[in-house]
Parts: structure tokens; C-alpha cells; sequence
């Protein structure tokens, strides 16, 4: 015993490694209750270390309970209070009958496990995360040291259902300043956009049949999670300035709707910018049949050229039928899982109990870094760093698409990725094989649509990817998807 100890952690004290190393051994009963301890200076020979680091294993595991003391006779191993190993008759659980339809659905839409992974070396065009080396690391730093020293014990403690008080006040004269008439209103701090979706789909009641109406196509996790909270999805085809109002109109004559998910600017993933002359006509629909409409903020900063589009919710006024779900991941820092919910007050006060029931609150920590960072003034300086790297890395993709899949339609007007449409019969999934056997992956289009459609659609993600890559990766693209259209 004793000869398998090894320092395995530089990083970590030699005296927390002994101690971790003898409580393993007493918990897989190799060590029993009341039996005695080699003293300090032989377990240390045994060891390799010095007396000193296993006095102060000892005493680490004395004050966790594994170990206890008698005055001149040495240290003994504590009994354990609850019986291990095979005291009790090990039995098996066939997970599999026991989980419900949540759960099951969950995995059949879980479309990450089973895509194809980036191995090393290979371009990868399916992120649409921001680039970590635009990081402003120095001014996060500054933030969390700032906030810690002004109310460090406070973070650390619980946190409030609602959210951090001075983020809310931040963000709420932020979305002032983007047009949102905020009488009536409030905000809900959320653990990202997909937590705030979530809450909201499970708030609302399904008077019509749980019918929700949607662009086609649409943000994946939003489908997944209407999927999962047992929405039934009607996709309204795009055209190049937003959703098609005629069809939309036609599916209002038809049927009536809970609900209405929409996302204007940037949208995810065909990168169209609705245009402010169809927002406007879009909320006059949604008004005039009552329906409520989430509206999602997604990339709504990363504006390249053009003037300002108002969010849905500005164009609105004080009516409150619209629920913004606002987030900085795709722009900041999707590492700090701080979203916002701005909505109607008695939604919000409903939000908040729902927010206390399943997590009690997000990160206080997280919100007050956010806040201070924000508070500093250093979005602005960022997003402008942000915004005039994107937009250089956007001009350089759309123009390798061109070059090298001129047979392909490519909508995008800014934001972090660009969309690509081929003839009809196309399939994208056999075009991402011969491309992964080649080391470039994309992300095959008919992840997005709400009825099975867009096989013949793909999205291309260029935040992360350097600019030899994208030349490089579009070039095979455009190789391998001209063999098939001759083949």
C-alpha cells in the first residue's frame, strides 16, 4: 500500500495531494474505521514528501472528518457513517424506460451530438460565436476587480430572482435609447437568450392549440425549444427584405395563433435585416390579431452600414404585446451567461416567479461584471473594434463566395455569418461528407427550417475563422459542390 502515490499537479499543494490520496483510499475501504496511521514521518518516507506536507494532510483530513486524533497515540481512520462498497446489494436501472417524451425529444433534436466534429486542421464554418482574440480582456478585468472591491461579499452571496438592480437600470436606458417606450414595462435578467425563451414558452397557455407563427427558416434552438414545450410550428417563407407578408397573411386568414417568434435584424440564419417599412407592416398584422410576438435581439449591434432599423418593440410604442429577449453573447462574451427579458410588467412579475422556482437567479457575479464592464463606458469602444473586424471579415467571405460559388444565391447583411442557397435538387449533407473527408465542415441548412425544407441551404460562419481559411475552405467548398452539380 502506500507505493501508488504519485504528484500528478504541479499546480496544486503536495499537502492537498496527500490528503486527496488517503481519502480516496478510505473511501474504497482500503483504509478501515479505527484503524491506525503510519505516524507523520513514516507515511512521509512511504510517500516521497516531507513530514510537514503529511502533518498537513493529516490535519485536512481531521478537519473533514476522515481522520481523527488520540493525544500521543497518533492518528486513526474515522468509521465512516454510512456503509460503502458492496454493503449495499448493487441494482440496475434501465434509464432508458424511465425517461419521458421531454427527454426523448430532447436527444432526437440534439443535432450537436451527432454532427460532424472539427478534427485538427480542419476550417470549420460552423460556429457563429465571436472571435476570442477580440477579447477586451484588460477592462474585463478591470470590471471584475472594480466590482469585487466595491461589494465583493455581496456578489458572492445569493442574488435577487429578477436580476443584478443596476444591470436592469443599465439595460433599461439602453433599450430607451434603441426607441422602446418603457412605460409599463420591466426586465428579467435570464442565463442567456435560451433560458428567457424557455421561460417564456412555458408561461404561455396554448388557447389556440399551441400554434406559433415563425420565419421558416429559423434560429434552431428556438424551434427545439418550441418543440419541446409542445408548440406547433408555422413557418412563414423570407424574401430578401424580411418575412413574406403574404404568406403571413394567408396563414392569419386561416387559423389563429398564441404566439409569434420573429427575428428581424441579422436573422439566423439567413443574415436578412427585415426592413423598416415591413416591420412596420408586420406589427400592424400582429396587432390586428392580437397576437404576442417574441421578438429575438439576436446580432442586433453588429450593424456594418445603413441606417438604425427599431427593434419591433420600439415600433410598438406603449402597446405591450411584444417580449424582447436581448443578449451581448454573440457580440461580448458568451462566457458571462447574462441575457434580459424586456416585456409587459405583469409578464415580467410572472417571469420572475417562474426564474425563482427553477435556478433562484443568474450569476450575481456574472451580472455585476457585466454591468461594470458596460458602466465603464467600454462597449461603445468595443463594438466599433468589433464591428470594423466583422464587417472586413464579412466583405471577404461574401466575396469568396462569389468567386467560388457563383452558382449559389448568398444572403447575409451583416452580422457573423452568411447563408448560401443552390438549385433545388441539391443536397448540402452529401456536399458536407466529401467536404469533411477534404477538412472543411459547414453547417447543412435544413437545421433551421420549421417544415423539412432547405436541404439544398447551408450557413457559413466566418467569426472564427482566419482569413487564408475562409479563401482556402470556400475554394473546396465551391470545388466539391460544382462536381455534384455536374455529377
Amino acid at each position: 500500500m502506500f507505493n501508488d502515490f504519485e504528484i500528478l499537479e504541479e499546480d496544486v499543494p503536495v499537502h492537498l495531494q496527500v490528503k486527496q490520496y488517503i481519502k480516496r483510499l478510505i473511501l474504497k475501504g482500503a483504509l478501515h474505521g479505527d484503524q491506525k496511521l503510519a505516524s507523520t514521518r513514516e507515511m512521509g518516507q512511504l510517500l516521497g514528501v516531507s513530514r510537514n506536507t503529511v502533518i498537513a494532510a493529516y490535519e485536512g483530513l481531521e478537519e473533514e472528518g476522515f481522520v481523527y486524533t488520540l493525544q500521543g497515540k497518533g492518528s486513526y481512520v474515522a468509521p465512516l457513517s454510512a456503509a460503502t462498497g458492496d454493503a449495499v446489494p448493487p441494482w440496475k436501472t434501465e434509464w432508458s424506460s424511465r425517461l419521458n417524451d421531454y427527454a426523448r425529444q430532447a436527444v432526437d433534436l440534439d443535432r450537436m451530438k451527432s454532427g460532424i466534429r472539427a478534427g485538427r486542421n480542419t476550417i470549420s464554418f460552423t460556429s457563429i460565436a465571436p472571435d476570442d482574440h477580440l477579447f477586451d480582456l484588460d477592462h474585463v478585468k478591470r470590471a471584475f476587480l472594480d466590482r469585487m472591491a466595491i461589494e465583493g461579499n455581496v456578489l458572492l452571496n445569493y442574488g435577487y430572482a429578477k436580476g443584478y438592480k443596476p444591470l436592469i437600470e443599465f439595460l433599461m436606458r439602453y433599450m430607451e435609447q434603441k426607441g422602446v417606450d418603457l412605460q409599463g414595462k420591466d426586465m428579467l435578467i435570464t442565463s442567456g437568450f435560451t433560458e428567457g425563451f424557455d421561460m417564456i414558452l412555458a408561461a404561455l397557455g396554448k388557447n389556440n392549440g399551441g400554434a406559433v407563427l415563425c420565419e421558416n427558416p429559423t434560429h434552431h434552438t428556438a424551434i427545439k425549444n418550441l418543440k419541446l414545450n409542445g408548440f406547433e410550428i408555422k413557418g412563414i417563407p423570407m424574401e430578401h427584405d424580411g418575412i413574406n407578408l403574404r404568406e403571413l397573411e394567408r396563414a392569419l386568414s386561416e387559423r389563429a395563433y398564441d404566439c409569434a417568434y420573429f427575428v428581424p435584424s441579422y436573422h439566423n440564419p439567413t443574415g436578412i435585416v427585415t426592413s423598416p417599412g415591413k416591420r412596420i407592416a408586420l406589427m400592424k398584422l400582429m396587432a390586428e390579431h392580437q397576437i404576442p410576438v417574441i421578438e429575438d435581439g439576436f446580432n442586433e449591434e453588429l450593424r456594418y452600414s445603413g441606417s438604425h432599423a427599431l427593434p419591433l418593440i420600439a415600433t410598438a410604442g406603449r402597446g405591450n404585446g411584444v417580449i424582447y429577449i436581448g443578449s451581448f453573447s454573440k457580440v461580448l462574451f458568451p462566457g458571462l451567461r447574462v441575457g434580459w427579458v424586456l416585456a409587459d410588467r405583469e409578464l415580467i412579475d410572472y417571469l420572475e416567479s417562474i426564474k425563482r422556482a427553477r435556478n433562484i437567479h443568474t450569476s450575481t457575479l456574472d451580472q455585476s461584471v457585466l454591468f461594470q464592464y458596460l458602466h465603464n463606458g467600454h462597449l461603445e469602444k468595443y463594438l466599433k473594434k468589433a464591428r470594423a473586424e466583422y464587417k472586413r471579415k464579412y466583405e471577404w467571405t461574401r466575396l469568396c463566395c462569389e468567386k467560388y460559388i457563383p452558382f449559389a444565391r448568398v444572403t447575409g447583411d451583416g452580422g457573423l455569418h452568411l447563408f448560401l442557397e443552390f438549385e433545388e435538387n441539391f443536397d448540402t449533407h452529401q456536399l458536407l461528407e466529401a467536404c469533411s473527408e477534404n477538412g472543411v465542415i459547414f453547417t447543412p441548412g435544413d437545421l433551421f427550417f420549421t417544415d423539412g425544407g432547405g436541404v439544398n441551404t447551408m450557413r457559413v460562419g466566418f467569426s472564427r475563422v482566419s482569413d487564408e481559411d475562409i479563401d482556402k475552405g470556400l475554394r473546396i467548398i465551391g470545388g466539391l459542390a460544382a462536381k455534384q452539380l455536374e455529377g
